[in-house]
């Protein structure tokens, strides 16, 4: 497990580690601190944040020299690998402690434990992703799965854990920006062809490839975006250089909204429109394993809300494209998916509403009605390149966007707590969860305490190149000396990512949340770190930034 804190942040699934452990399993936890589930590992490996790929390539380099790797594998179903065996031989466990700020031993002894295994299976998640190289990061945790030949079969894998319920059937549907339903990629001739005939529009109508999260803040400071609509969007509290971010959504000449409760970002909003909860509509997620899962409505949207779907609809006939959204029903729009996804990655042509109730979901691809679903991909070696091969992309470790220097002396990374979801605008908001966790706060090992002269519970104050906050000192001994950890869910004074650093991996454009530089400090004996603890404090909405 590489950068998931498991037990805190996906808690149904530390059972089926803990079965697993049960059965034989032997587990590895890489993450700078000491979550729960690396109190009881096999093999605690404390990295430095940023250091992911030292020893992923270290672990390759011992598995090289030791024969621990699947050579007929390799030669049947995979390109690049002599390239990559170029670059693994300078990644020596010497060379890659360095990188990763750990002892070599570790290195060694994670190969040892990986290598030689029959099966084995590596999950990730923001840990390893959210850096300015988090796709050059999951390559290297790949690799380890390829090169052992231990991807497709029964017992053996790889998944990276998403941090939401529907992280991955959003994305099939066509959520990303450069996507279009069935995983299908926007630029792609072909792909563009088929979704325009589902759709019946002309190709040329679809656009291109469209830009991320941050850089859409930045097209807005640079007057290249005037009006904004977001869907549940909270960036007020989830991107980075919150001061940015708020002043981009001062300078929007409309900003309108859909949420199901007004959020830190909302009240910035000239129309807010209210929308719904999950648990009141009808309509598919697709988890993790790309099992695709039907969930059915509870209540209705409480006064004048709307499902969502039927706002979207609503926007689309006001302006003059309601022909297009003559949808009745989610089911109805389902229909849709399955058609527009069929041929492509994500295969939904054959998944129905009444086939997965029947099969308590049905895994992607499933092309036809009569197909049983893929639990499994890559089974027998045949991978989703031209040539059904899987292709090695060797991989250097790089330094961080922000490393620390002698004016801002620490690492700073940012993570969750088990109180709390996400922005917080639902978690916020129940009693017994924030008792729980009211506030903010920032771990520290002991002798970084005294060295700062800081107590337990003592308010300090986390500062970076673009802001700062104060939070109570958490001083615990499962985090590295020379960094602290703040978690994200609350806003304004009380947010971690007033301090993060809005630096974008070139691939993904996710901002790398996991690593900035900061000096930390004792605050002064008036500042109060504590705050309501509710979402809605101080939130009063304020002339033309009021929900209207």
């Amino acid at each position: 497990m590489a950068g998931a804190n498991v037990a805190e942040c996906a808690p149904i699934t530390t059972d089926y580690l803990w079965r697993a452990r049960e059965n034989g399993a032997k587990i590895i936890v890489l993450d700078p601190r000491m979550t729960p589930i690396a109190r009881t590992a096999d093999l605690y490996i404390p990295v430095r944040s940023g250091g992911d790929i030292g020893v992923f390539n270290g672990m390759l380099h011992v598995m090289l020299e030791r024969g621990w790797i699947d050579r007929a594998f390799i030669a049947e179903h995979t390109t690049g690998f002599s390239e990559l065996e170029r670059i693994i031989a300078k990644y020596t466990p010497e060379y890659a402690g360095k990188i990763a700020g750990i002892p070599p031993k570790l290195i060694v002894r994670a190969a040892e434990l990986w290598g030689p295994a029959k099966s084995s299976f590596l999950l990730h998640a923001r840990g390893i992703e959210h850096h300015s190289k988090g796709v050059d990061n999951c390559i290297a945790a790949i690799h380890l799965c390829v090169a052992t030949g231990r991807i497709g079969k029964e017992g053996s894998g790889y998944a990276m854990i998403t941090g939401q319920g529907n992280g991955q059937g959003g994305r099939e549907q066509g959520q990303k920006c450069d996507q279009l339903p069935g995983a299908r990629d926007i630029e792609n001739p072909a792909h563009r062809k088929h979704i325009a005939s589902v759709w019946g529009i002309d190709e040329k109508a679809l656009p291109g490839k469209g830009i991320s999260a941050m850089e859409i803040f930045e097209a807005i400071h640079a007057g290249k975006i005037k009006g904004l609509f977001s869907l549940c969007f909270n960036p007020m509290v989830s991107l980075p250089n919150q001061g940015f971010i708020r002043e981009a959504l001062e300078k929007l000449e409309f900003f309108g909204a859909v949420d199901f409760f007004m959020s830190e970002t909302t009240r910035h909003a000239d129309i807010l429109l209210p929308g719904s909860l999950m648990e009141e509509d009808t309509g598919t997620t697709t988890n993790v394993e790309g099992r695709v899962i039907l969930h059915k409505k509870v209540v209705d949207p409480p006064g004048e809300a709307r499902q969502d779907w039927r706002i979207l609809c609503g926007l689309a006939e006001r302006l003059g494209q309601g022909e297009k959204f003559r949808y009745g029903s989610p089911q109805e729009i389902f229909e849709e998916l399955r058609v527009a996804s069929r041929g492509g990655i994500a295969d939904y042509a054959g998944i129905t509403y009444e086939k997965i109730e029947k099969n308590h979901g049905v895994f992607w691809p499933c092309p036809s009605e009569d197909h049983p679903g893929t639990p499994r991909l890559y089974e027998g070696g045949i991978f989703g390149h031209a040539d059904k091969k899987a292709h090695f992309q060797p991989v250097e470790w790089r330094p961080a966007a922000e490393e620390p220097d002698e004016e801002y002396p620490i690492v700073l990374t940012t993570g969750r707590v088990v109180a709390h979801y996400l922005s917080g605008n639902q978690t916020r908001r129940i009693g017994g969860l924030v008792r729980q966790t009211p506030d903010p706060y920032c771990e520290m090992h002991p002798r970084l305490a005294q060295k700062l002269g800081v107590s337990d519970g003592e308010p300090v104050e986390v500062e970076s190149r673009r802001g700062s906050l104060v939070v109570r000192a958490m001083i615990v001994n499962t985090i590295r000396p020379d960094t602290v950890f703040v978690p994200y869910h609350w806003p304004d004074e009380r947010a971690a990512n007033r301090c993060t650093i809005p630096a974008l991996d070139p691939v993904s454009k996710i901002p790398e949340y996991k690593i900035c530089a900061v000096r930390v400090r004792r605050a002064s004996d008036q500042a109060d770190a504590r705050g309501s603890g509710a979402p809605d404090g101080g939130l009063r909405p304020k002339s033309r930034e009021g929900a209207r």
